[in-house]
């Protein structure tokens, strides 16, 4: 059973059917029995919004129509647990990126694997498609 747990960049260029997301996610997309995004994505956006520095578009009212869209298709939110934060403190460094080390806690703790263009997901010991 595939469960995918969506990094940040893939979520968006899926919602928003990105030439950047390549057929091979796609189909990992259609073929998973589940599929989830982490509240940490949400944060991220708001964050990367906020500093200007984000490499897309997405209308004011982003935090009310990522959500609803993202039920309608059948992902599953993954809030933050203690659980999630304890194995984030206990990472080792091979990746820097405070939102995908929370990613990949979460994918870590709750047994799924990631959809994500990072290689470097993979020094986790993570099955991680793209």
């Amino acid at each position: 059973m595939m469960r995918l747990l969506l990094d940040t960049h893939a979520l968006l260029w899926m919602l928003y059917d990105d030439p950047r997301l390549p057929t091979s996610a796609r189909r990992h997309i259609t073929q998973a029995e589940e599929i989830a995004y982490s509240s940490i994505s949400l944060w991220e956006i708001a964050i990367k919004l906020s500093y200007r520095a984000f490499d897309f578009r997405l209308a004011d009212n982003w935090h009310q129509l990522l959500p609803k869209e993202l039920t309608h298709i059948g992902a599953y939110r993954l809030d933050i647990t203690p659980e999630c934060l304890h194995k984030l403190q206990t990472l080792p460094f091979h990746h820097r990126d405070p939102f995908d080390r929370m990613i990949i806690s979460q994918a870590l703790t709750e047994h799924w694997d990631i959809l994500s263009k990072d290689g470097h997901l993979k020094k986790y010991g993570l099955k991680v498609f793209w």
